[in-house]
């Protein structure tokens, strides 16, 4: 068995808060902004800043539109992302035995 260390896990996702918002995305197609607030408890700023730094490494994509005259931001991985949360999941397995 091969052991991995702290330094193989990527620390776009290994961050608590990043960690959070990619499990969350992970297990659905789409959400919006207000899914991931309710599901992980985390302040709109909080949220904004992490999905940010995700877009910002190509795990995500943020898509703004006008619905009843009201923004709705949708949020999904992307291919990048999925492979990236696989591989950080497989990683933790790994270490875990």
């Amino acid at each position: 068995m091969r052991i991995v260390n702290n330094e193989e896990l990527d620390p776009i996702i290994h961050q608590p808060t990043r960690l959070k918002i990619i499990t969350n995305l992970y297990v659905v197609e789409e959400a919006d902004m207000i899914f991931l607030k309710n599901k992980t408890g985390l302040t709109w700023g909080n949220i904004s800043s992490h999905v940010t730094k995700l877009e910002e490494a190509a795990y995500l994509e943020v898509e703004k539109k006008i619905v009843d005259k009201k923004t709705r931001t949708t949020l999904r991985l992307t291919e990048k992302g999925i492979e990236a949360f696989e591989a950080y999941r497989n990683s933790i397995l790994e270490m875990l035995g």
